[in-house]
């Protein structure tokens, strides 16, 4: 079942705006707990800059520890954050491709699950991995390509089904 949301309505959830598809995805990232936006340039980067706010937030909680080959592990600083942008100002900004409200509500199996909105379509789906999330809002960006044929993972926006 799709709901229709316009919220933030997480500490940590994000707006994803994706001003350019080609050669590969390119926008601004926004959370409250900041006033400037964190352009990206691949959606690797994006998943990255959100990774190291949830990891500097310590929420979600990360399911699983890190693990390396090299001896150097990275410790991670917990700091105070203080929500310095309302979820008004948040849900204004827009990017020229897509918008993506990103509400992730767990870290777990080494991956994020949580809910996803396609603001201009007003519709949310879950994702269970960050995989997922990446089908999803490639789906979204290319979705009138994929109008004459079956969405990915049998997964379509109009009726929710999955």
């Amino acid at each position: 079942m799709v709901k229709e949301e316009r919220y933030i309505g997480s500490p940590c959830g994000v707006v994803l705006c994706v001003d350019s598809c080609l050669p590969q995805i390119r926008g601004r990232l926004y959370h409250g707990y900041a006033q400037q936006m964190l352009p990206f340039q691949g959606i690797e980067k994006a998943l990255f800059l959100m990774d190291d706010l949830f990891d500097s937030m310590q929420f979600p909680f990360p399911g699983t520890e890190n693990r390396s080959f090299l001896s150097k592990k990275k410790k991670i600083q917990k700091r105070r954050m203080r929500k310095v942008m309302s979820d008004e100002e948040l849900l204004r900004k827009h990017g020229d491709k897509g918008t993506f409200i990103i509400r992730v509500k767990s870290r777990q199996h080494s991956s994020w699950q949580g809910l996803v909105t396609w603001t201009e379509e007003q519709k949310t789906l879950p994702f269970r991995s960050v995989l997922e999330l990446i089908k999803i809002i490639d789906e979204a960006l290319s979705r009138e390509d994929l109008e004459q044929r079956s969405s990915i993972d049998s997964r379509e926006w109009e009726n929710g089904t999955g």
